[in-house]
């Protein structure tokens, strides 16, 4: 699973504002466990939360998410079930004023920024761009965005490309020795 999703998924850039939304809360969900955990929680979530789907998420009752704290299959997290919800509020708030797609990929200049890293050790566990994403979610209404997690939310989605120069996936996507 964790391999698929490297080989799949991570790194490529990500221009679907529902896979964009549905990897920031996974992202959120990620905080303080392993990105593992959250893989095989994630297909039940999304039966959960109807593929993320942000209006359905954003009209959750408090009783409802009472009921999901009960759920083995998610992480049950009072902050974060609860977050998820105000982060599909300000999701639908911020698709009101600008397209979510275009909003996030401003923060590395609309396109991919690819690094050229040689080892694991050399990528940062954040950056200005991270930074002022966070700062600009936060603003936003979102919760559970800061610089770290945008960043892997910047990774995850390729927004930056951080495989390692000895990765089957560097050339793939864009890097060169």
């Amino acid at each position: 699973m964790y391999q698929q999703y490297h080989d799949e998924e991570w790194g490529v850039p990500c221009r679907d504002a529902e896979q964009l939304f549905e990897m920031l809360l996974l992202e959120g969900f990620q905080a303080g466990l392993s990105w593992i955990t959250v893989l095989r929680k994630r297909a039940h979530y999304r039966q959960l939360y109807r593929g993320f789907d942000a209006s359905f998420m954003a009209g959750q009752s408090d009783e409802q998410l009472q009921a999901l704290l009960q759920d083995s299959g998610i992480i049950r997290n009072r902050l974060k079930v609860y977050g998820a919800r105000r982060n599909a509020q300000a999701w639908l708030a911020l698709s009101e004023q600008h397209e979510p797609v275009a909003w996030l990929w401003q923060f590395v200049g609309g396109q991919p920024q690819i690094n050229n890293f040689a080892s694991l050790s050399e990528i940062p566990a954040q950056t200005a761009a991270a930074a002022n994403m966070s700062k600009a979610l936060k603003k936003a209404g979102f919760t559970f965005v800061g610089p770290t997690i945008c960043y892997a939310f910047m990774q995850a989605t390729g927004m930056v490309m951080d495989h390692t120069r000895d990765c089957h996936r560097f050339a793939v996507l864009g890097g060169s020795a």
